[in-house]
C-alpha cells in the first residue's frame, strides 16, 4: 500500500489537501483535509445583525452574492419578516442569477476541462493551420527561447499527464481551448450584469435584509437584456453542447463507470424562489435513492454537525445553531478545519447533481418537466452513474433551467415598474421597512441554493447584537471529514475504488475533488503557539 498526498489541490477555490492510500491501483481510503480557518462567525459577535450580510460576503470572492443573500434572509427571519417586496424578489434572483452564469461555465473551462483534454495533441503540431497554431502557441511555454516543445504555458497549468480517458482528438481539444477564451469574455459580461442591479463585483451591497437597494431605471435593465441574451446563447450553444457532447462522446465510459459516485443521498434547500411560493430547483433529501422529505423546515431541524475529526471543540448541540465555533488546534484525531454536517446522521451530497436528483424524483413539481431535467433523466436511464461526469452534466443543463427563467423574471420586473411608478406615480416598493431595526432578541435561519450547493446561515440576537452566527456551506457537507461514526463525508467516499494505475499521475483523484467544485475560503488565519493571529491573503 502506498499513501499519496496532494497539497494543494489546484484548481479549486481556496486550500484543500488529500491524503489517499492506494493498494493494487485503487484508492482504498481517504481523507480530505480543509487546512484553514474561516472564523468569520467569531468575528460577528457583538455587531449589528444587519452588518452579517456584508460580513459573510467576505467569506468568498465567488460565493458572496449567495452568502449575502442567505444571510439577509436569516437576519430577516431574526425580525419577523415573512415576506419582502415582490420587486425585491424578482431583483434578488435576477443579481444571483448573474452570479450563476458566471460560476458555472468557469468551474468546467477553467477549473475542470484541463483534467479531460490530452493538450498534448495541439502542443505536437506541426501543420500550417494559422488557427490551429495561434491556440497551439497559448498553451507553449515562453520561458526558454525557443520554447520548449512539449511545455506548458500561464493559464493552462498546472496539469497533470493525460491518460486513456483524455480526448486527444485535435479538432475538439482546439475547440474546447477557443472555448476556455470565449468562456472569460462571458465572465466579464456576468460580472456586469449582476454589477448593474447591485453595485460593485465582488461583495456588492444590492442584497440587505429587507430586500434590495435599488430599482433599476429602463436603460439599466435595457443593459442587463442584452447582455442576458449573450448568456443564454453561449450556455445554450456552446457550453451545454460541449458538455453533453463530451459526456455522451469521448467521456461515455467515464460517465458510466462508478468513478466519483460518492452516497445515493443528495440534499436541496430549493433555490430562487418563485411567487407562487415554490422555488425554481425544488427542495427535497433523498436518502438511499429515495426522496425522503420535501418540506425546508423539516429539512432544517433535522441537520446536526459532528467535530469528532475536526479542529474544534464539542461543546454545544448538534444543530449548527448550537455547535462550537472555538478552535481546538491540538485534538487528538482531528485533521481537519471542516465540520461534518448530517441529514438525520446520513452524508450528504449538495449542489448540481444533488438538484437534479431531487428534481427528476419530484415528478409535480415544474421543473420535472423542463427539457433539461428530462435530458438528465435520460442520461441517468441510459446508465450515466451519479459520478464526476454526471456533476457536469447537472451543472450545465440546470444553468439552462436558469437561463429560461430569468428572461421570465426581468419581463416581471419590466411590468411591474412600467405598470407602477411608470405610469401612474405609484411607489414600487424595493425593501420591507417594517421590520429593519433589530430586534432585542431573536433567532432564525437562512438557506438558499448557492452555485455549489445548500447554503445555510443561522443567526441568534441578544440586545439588538448578535450573540451567535454560524454557516454550513455547500463544501462543508462534500468535503466533511468522518464522524463519530466513522462515517465518511462525499469527497472522501467519492474517491474510495479510484483508479490510480500511475502513482506519479493521479489525474483521477483531481477529476473527482474537482467535479464537486470546491470552495473553501481565501484567507487563512493562523494561531500561533504565542496566542497572536496572523493573516495570510492567499490567491484562491
Amino acid at each position: 500500500m502506498t499513501q499519496i498526498t496532494i497539497d494543494p489541490l489546484t484548481r479549486i477555490e481556496g486550500h484543500l489537501k488529500v491524503e489517499i492510500n492506494v493498494a493494487d491501483g485503487v484508492v482504498n481510503d481517504a481523507r480530505v483535509i480543509g487546512t484553514m480557518a474561516r472564523g468569520l462567525e467569531k468575528l460577528l459577535a457583538g455587531r449589528d445583525p444587519r452588518d452579517a450580510t456584508y460580513v459573510t460576503e467576505r467569506i468568498c470572492g465567488v460565493c458572496f452574492c449567495a452568502h449575502g443573500w442567505t444571510s439577509s434572509i436569516a437576519v430577516e427571519h431574526a425580525h419577523g419578516t415573512t415576506q419582502i417586496p415582490e420587486a425585491a424578489r424578482l431583483l434578488r434572483n435576477l443579481i444571483a442569477g448573474a452570479a450563476w452564469l458566471h460560476d458555472h461555465p468557469l468551474h468546467f473551462y477553467h477549473l475542470s476541462a484541463l483534467d479531460y483534454l490530452d493538450l498534448s495533441v495541439l502542443v505536437n503540431y506541426n501543420g500550417t493551420d494559422s488557427y490551429i497554431n495561434k491556440i497551439k502557441g497559448l498553451v507553449i511555454s515562453e520561458v526558454s527561447n525557443p520554447p520548449v516543445e512539449g511545455q506548458y504555458a500561464g493559464p493552462l497549468l498546472p496539469t497533470y499527464s493525460s491518460d486513456s480517458n483524455c480526448i486527444n482528438d485535435l479538432d475538439t481539444v482546439v475547440a474546447c481551448v477557443q472555448h476556455y477564451l470565449d468562456a472569460l469574455v462571458m465572465q466579464v459580461k456576468a460580472k456586469k450584469m449582476s454589477a448593474i442591479f447591485a453595485g460593485k463585483q465582488p461583495h456588492q451591497s444590492g442584497i440587505v435584509p429587507g430586500g434590495v437597494t435599488q430599482l433599476p431605471i429602463k436603460n439599466q435593465r435595457l443593459q442587463f437584456q442584452a447582455l442576458l441574451n449573450e448568456q443564454i446563447n453561449f450556455i445554450n450553444n456552446t457550453y451545454v453542447n460541449d458538455v453533453v457532447t463530451l459526456g455522451t462522446g469521448p467521456l461515455l465510459g467515464l460517465a458510466t463507470s462508478a468513478v466519483g459516485v460518492a452516497y445515493p443521498n443528495f440534499l436541496s434547500y430549493g433555490g430562487f424562489p418563485e411567487a407562487n411560493g415554490s422555488f425554481l430547483y425544488p427542495e427535497g433529501a433523498i436518502v438511499n435513492g429515495s426522496l425522503v422529505s420535501s418540506d425546508r423546515n423539516a429539512i432544517e431541524a433535522a441537520i446536526t454537525e459532528d467535530v469528532t475529526n475536526s479542529w474544534y471543540t464539542s461543546s454545544g448541540g448538534g444543530h449548527p445553531s448550537l455547535t462550537s465555533q472555538e478552535f481546538a488546534l491540538e485534538k487528538t484525531g482531528a485533521y481537519t478545519f471542516v465540520k461534518a454536517p448530517r441529514y438525520n446522521g446520513y452524508p450528504m451530497e449538495v449542489g448540481p447533481l444533488a438538484r437534479m436528483m431531487v428534481a427528476i424524483n419530484r415528478p409535480n413539481h415544474p421543473a420535472y418537466t423542463h427539457s433539461a431535467t428530462q435530458t438528465f433523466l435520460s442520461l441517468v436511464q441510459q446508465g450515466v452513474q451519479p459520478g464526476a461526469v454526471a456533476r457536469h452534466a447537472a451543472r450545465a443543463l440546470e444553468t439552462q433551467i436558469l437561463c429560461d427563467a430569468m428572461p421570465r423574471w426581468l419581463n416581471e420586473l419590466n411590468q411591474l415598474i412600467e405598470g407602477g411608478s411608470g405610469s401612474s406615480g405609484q411607489r414600487i416598493e424595493i425593501h420591507d421597512t417594517a421590520h429593519w431595526d433589530p430586534p432585542a432578541t431573536g433567532q432564525g435561519y437562512g438557506m438558499t441554493e448557492a452555485p455549489r450547493g445548500a447554503l445555510g446561515h443561522w443567526v441568534k440576537i441578544a440586545d439588538q447584537k448578535i450573540d451567535k452566527y454560524a454557516c454550513v456551506v455547500p463544501s462543508t457537507w462534500n468535503a466533511s471529514p468522518q464522524d463519530s461514526s466513522g462515517i465518511r463525508g462525499p469527497y472522501e467516499e467519492a474517491l474510495i475504488g479510484c483508479p490510480v494505475p500511475d502513482l506519479d499521475n493521479p489525474i483521477n483523484v483531481g477529476r473527482i475533488i474537482r467535479s464537486f467544485d470546491p470552495c473553501l475560503a481565501c484567507a487563512i488565519h493562523l494561531i500561533t503557539p504565542d496566542g497572536n493571529m496572523k493573516k495570510f491573503i492567499v490567491n484562491g
